[in-house]
């Protein structure tokens, strides 16, 4: 029994009882809108496909994108490549011009508290004459050479100054001593003169080790100019001067100094040369370099008081301490080497050792040549030589290059000599020989 059915005589109720299909007629068929499976018992249930959301559609296929030329795309149709490229030309012009336009404009248009203009003064402080120093400069440059040497793997640049017509050079020994001896050196002398150069083989005449001093030779070179040659024992400490040369072989270098002292016992030794020997120098705060070795050093005249030879550095370049052999010397032995003769070196007969002590300086004589000059004269070993002359003598060194320079000054004569022996002053007379 259902009991949800209405009772009898009861209308209403929860559910209506179901009405088969077959008694339904064609006036009940409006009443089908009500049925409903779930009420039939009859009725087979069965799962459908699942519902569609409101809205949804379903997903377009994939559809290949299409491919579209550049000139389409810029154009909106197919543009030959020529007219292109002119465009692009054309545009390239006008952007070009216009910016060569703009920037002229922003120029000339630009306001007057920014425009920058320099100023600049006529010709030269002193007009158009030369400096004293240009005038020196002038003066000497054509007599001045640079000179190159190889021999081998060897090489080595330096310095040279004209002084004979017949074209000797006067340079040092150790600018050229890597071509003695050897078969197969070269030595180039260049010139200078008139902003024009050129460039000739030379031949070693001579060389001195012990001045560190030579001279060689070029042949057939006509319109050579010859340097002035001054007398440097009338040099005088504080005297203007010039160096000329080729320092680093930078050829025709001028600098400017003064003489700063006067008669500097320097060392001549160095590694690559046989040079070994002492000079009695000029010292000069010009500046001297190397490849300025064998160039000159020369007065306000242009006239050659010294050949440049030695620098005293720390670093290897100049720092106002540069020395020059006496032209005087130079003169001497260069003259000796032209004549094809071994140069003569004045002696005593001794050798010597420097000697200081706190109240003493000078040289001590270590050995007497038997029968030499020095004996002649009672010289002893133990001796210490001050003085030569009126020239204090402070070092080994001093003696040999002050018996030097006397005996340039007076060959042949007797020189005065000073000694300390055993605590005590002798003069005594010697000449070298």
């Amino acid at each position: 029994m259902n009991r949800f059915a209405p009772q009898p005589g009861e209308a209403g109720g929860l559910q209506r009882p179901p009405i088969p299909e077959s008694q339904l007629t064609r006036d009940d068929e409006s009443s089908t809108s009500t049925y409903s499976p779930w009420h039939d018992d009859s009725a087979q249930m069965i799962s459908g496909a699942p519902a569609k959301q409101a809205g949804a559609r379903e997903e377009d296929p994939v559809r290949p994108i299409p491919k579209v030329d550049i000139r389409e795309a810029l154009f909106g149709r197919i543009v030959p490549w020529r007219s292109v490229a002119l465009a692009s030309a054309v545009v390239l012009a006008i952007g070009g011009v216009g910016g060569f336009i703009g920037g002229w404009a922003g120029k000339t248009t630009r306001a007057s508290y920014e425009a920058v203009e320099l100023r600049q003064v006529d010709g030269r402080a002193g007009g158009t004459d030369l400096t004293a120093i240009g005038e020196v400069a002038e003066t000497i440059r054509p007599a001045v050479v640079s000179i190159s040497v190889g021999a081998g793997e060897m090489s080595g640049v330096g310095s040279g100054v004209v002084i004979d017509g017949a074209g000797y050079i006067l340079t040092n020994n150790h600018v050229v001593s890597i071509a003695a001896d050897k078969t197969d050196a070269e030595i180039k002398v260049q010139f200078s003169e008139g902003g024009e150069t050129r460039q000739v083989d030379a031949t070693l005449v001579g060389r001195d080790t012990m001045t560190d001093l030579a001279v060689v030779k070029v042949e057939n070179v006509t319109g050579l100019k010859v340097a002035q040659l001054a007398d440097s024992d009338a040099v005088k400490v504080g005297d203007g001067v010039v160096a000329m040369g080729s320092p680093q072989g930078l050829q025709g270098t001028v600098t400017q100094g003064i003489v700063s002292a006067l008669q500097r016992p320097v060392k001549l030794s160095g590694e690559g040369t046989d040079t070994d020997g002492v000079a009695d120098a000029i010292q000069t705060d010009a500046s001297i370099n190397p490849g300025n070795s064998g160039g000159p050093l020369v007065d306000m005249r242009g006239a050659v008081i010294g050949i440049n030879t030695v620098i005293f550095s720390v670093s290897g370049g100049s720092q106002g301490l540069g020395f020059a052999i006496p032209m005087n010397t130079a003169k001497s032995i260069a003259e000796q080497l032209i004549a094809g003769e071994q140069p003569h070196h004045p002696s005593i007969g001794v050798t010597t050792r420097t000697a200081i002590n706190g109240t003493l300086a000078g040289a001590e004589i270590a050995t007497v040549a038997a029968g030499g000059p020095a004996e002649q004269a009672g010289i002893m070993e133990g001796d210490v030589v001050t003085a030569v002359g009126d020239r204090a003598v402070e070092s080994a060194d001093e003696l040999t290059v002050a018996i030097w320079s006397a005996a340039l000054a007076k060959p042949g004569e007797a020189l005065p000599v000073t000694v300390v022996r055993e605590g005590q002053r002798v003069e005594l007379t010697v000449t070298p020989s």
